[in-house]
């Protein structure tokens, strides 16, 4: 991400009360700097796109939940990818934007069971990259299969 190194110094040499940054299962950059940083600082992390815009919903399709997911309360994958990036120290909120009431369902139940330690991030992350598509997800389209023309419509 091209504004990574800004944004590390911003909040390694500022007094930000909050930042917003890109971070998920399969982009884990902002581990470098961003988030130690405003965990040093007190900064207040709020994370976009914890699903890459649905691509990582893509990478799953077809593909049950790994059996160790329910060791952390998770019944879909929201919820595995949320608990995922809600469980990192220095994350105080993830944004999953949805319009869907039966997503906003899900994406609650992120909140609810243990969230993954150390180690079960690790077996997370381990999991995904078994998965054919995982390393292509910057290639995929965002939103796949739907039709966002970027403005919200009324029917």
């Amino acid at each position: 991400m091209p504004y990574f190194e800004p944004l590390a110094r911003w909040v390694e040499n500022g007094d930000l009360d909050f930042v917003q940054v890109h971070y998920s299962i399969q982009e884990r950059l902002a581990e470098k700097r961003i988030l130690p940083a405003a965990a040093d600082r007190g900064t207040a992390v709020l994370v976009n796109m914890p699903f890459e815009k649905a691509r990582l919903f893509e990478v799953v399709k077809g593909q049950p939940l790994p059996d160790f997911a329910r060791e952390i309360g998770c019944e879909n994958w929201a919820q595995f990818f949320l608990k995922f990036v809600i469980s990192h120290p220095a994350v105080t909120c993830a944004i999953p934007a949805t319009s869907n009431p039966d997503h906003v369902s899900e994406n609650m139940g992120a909140m609810r069971g243990a969230l993954p330690d150390v180690q079960m991030r690790t077996q997370m992350i381990k999991h995904m990259e078994t998965l054919p598509a995982f390393d292509k997800l910057a290639q995929m389209r965002p939103y796949p299969g739907k039709k966002f023309t970027g403005a919200v419509r009324l029917s």
